[in-house]
């Protein structure tokens, strides 16, 4: 509801009251991120990505969020691998040639 409003700043608010509540669960972490990413709170989305990725390596979203995340910081260089991996989780693969 909050995020069809473009409201991340509640949403965020909101979210992280749960993700304290339920640290150990990914969803509402991802979600949290997400809104950190939408409300331009760069630093924190890339720490809650990051604190999923130590429980869910291989989360596919997660990792694309944080190379798109690094990006918008201007961390091209960090970004890179995460990205290219989360293509490679979700079968994209660049053209042999």
């Amino acid at each position: 509801m909050f995020f069809e409003a473009k409201e991340y700043l509640t949403a965020a608010r909101i979210l992280g009251g749960l993700v304290a509540e339920v640290p150990e669960q990914v969803g509402p972490r991802l979600l949290l991120a997400r809104a950190y990413y939408h409300s331009a709170r760069l630093r924190k989305a890339e720490a809650e990505l990051r604190a999923v990725l130590e429980r869910d390596p291989v989360e596919q979203y997660a990792r694309f969020m944080l190379g798109r995340t690094l990006q918008r910081q201007g961390r091209g260089d960090e970004a890179a691998p995460h990205l290219r991996m989360a293509a490679a989780m979700s079968g994209e693969f660049p053209d042999a040639g």
